[in-house]
């Protein structure tokens, strides 16, 4: 296993995202190094923190949380309109991803493969896990099927060793948590990793998920029992039985996707590359292509309160579906390019994370825009 290039896929996304090990290394001197300082490093306070490269934001009560490059954590208390940077992040890392489970408990994932855990609403994080912690977890686990004769384990094996050599040089790009207990984290070269008692140990996911090439994996969401995993080259993954096992979901399109939602029932929806959009009716056994109206990455998707369905893509555009994402409309509001994450603020008003920082859309602009898609009625199997 090499260590990661951030150079690697240009996409406008996957450059915010994994060309974030080399800014951070830039603004610490770069060098190998240097990813052991900016673990140890506490994030320092900004005035431009609130205008930095953000990469998510969520809810935690009524309060929204955003984290973003060089460790920031932003919150606020008033549905989005003022922040304030958090005082106490551990790591100068960037921070790719967030969720809380509760008003006061959340998590933070990012670059060198950093895990933080807050029980006070974002206001001090802890770290509980790092790159090297979770590169000797993969390889135990993997040591431990080898053992067994698990078919494929001698090979898992050979490319837990490297990932162990490498250092903590891999980063998680996507964290979500059932209760405050029982959480995932995914990110680059098909790491994968479970909890059970809150991070205060973890577990390998490596072999449960069907991905042998290692494939990137950006994005994991929760729906009851069902676990979704979106990744590079197509990769989308699905547990039915709360992480128990995973099995591949075989779509059409081979590019990146960068996120995938449930829409309720059987129904699917996987995002990424290229304007790409994709809805199944039956679980992933079919599919059809949804048409955005323009080839332009779709960076973020979220199901809102009211069930509508929201992008976000690279240009700006927001896209709303009232029809369970069969079609959709282009909002007139255009907050600003680079977009990459949505949240829902209290009020009803879209809290938008992107490369200069945070943005609200007041609620009534859901109401008014140009339908710009529908579905491909011819559909793939």
């Amino acid at each position: 296993m090499q260590s990661l290039n951030p150079l690697r896929r240009r996409s406008a996304l996957a450059a915010a995202i994994l060309s974030l090990t080399c800014l951070s290394a830039v603004a610490q001197a770069a060098g190998p190094t240097s990813v052991p300082d900016l673990l140890d490093l506490p994030a320092r306070e900004s005035a431009r923190a609130l205008h930095s490269l953000q990469l998510a934001v969520t809810r935690a009560g009524n309060r929204l949380v955003a984290v973003g490059e060089r460790g920031t954590v932003l919150l606020s208390d008033d549905a989005g309109r003022s922040w304030r940077q958090s005082t106490s992040v551990p790591v100068s890392v960037a921070l790719t991803d967030v969720h809380f489970v509760s008003a006061t408990h959340g998590w933070a994932v990012g670059h060198s493969g950093v895990v933080l855990a807050s029980a006070d609403g974002g206001e001090t994080w802890q770290r509980q896990l790092d790159g090297n912690q979770a590169a000797l977890t993969i390889r135990d686990d993997a040591k431990r099927r080898a053992d067994a004769g698990e078919e494929g384990a001698a090979a898992a094996l050979r490319s837990a060793e490297y990932l162990v050599a490498d250092g903590p040089d891999k980063p998680f790009l996507g964290v979500r948590f059932r209760d405050e207990l029982r959480g995932y984290v995914v990110g680059a070269y098909g790491i994968a990793l479970q909890t059970v008692d809150g991070g205060k140990s973890w577990q390998s996911l490596v072999g449960q998920i069907p991905n042998p090439r290692g494939k990137h994996l950006y994005q994991i969401q929760i729906d009851g029992s069902s676990l979704l995993i979106a990744g590079e080259q197509g990769a989308l993954l699905r547990s039915v039985d709360g992480g128990a096992s995973f099995a591949e979901i075989r779509t059409p399109y081979s590019g990146t996707f960068f996120g995938a939602l449930e829409l309720g029932g059987d129904a699917l929806l996987a995002f990424g590359l290229r304007g790409n959009a994709w809805r199944s009716e039956d679980g992933g056994a079919s599919w059809q292509q949804v048409r955005l109206g323009q080839p332009v990455t779709v960076s973020a998707g979220r199901r809102l309160q009211d069930g509508s369905v929201l992008l976000a893509d690279e240009s700006g555009r927001l896209l709303r579906s009232t029809d369970g994402a069969r079609s959709f409309v282009a909002l007139a509001v255009q907050p600003g390019t680079g977009l990459t994450g949505i949240a829902e603020a209290a009020d009803g008003a879209l809290i938008l994370s992107s490369a200069r920082g945070l943005s609200r859309v007041e609620p009534d602009a859901l109401a008014s825009g140009e339908r710009v898609s529908g579905i491909n009625v011819s559909g793939v199997k």
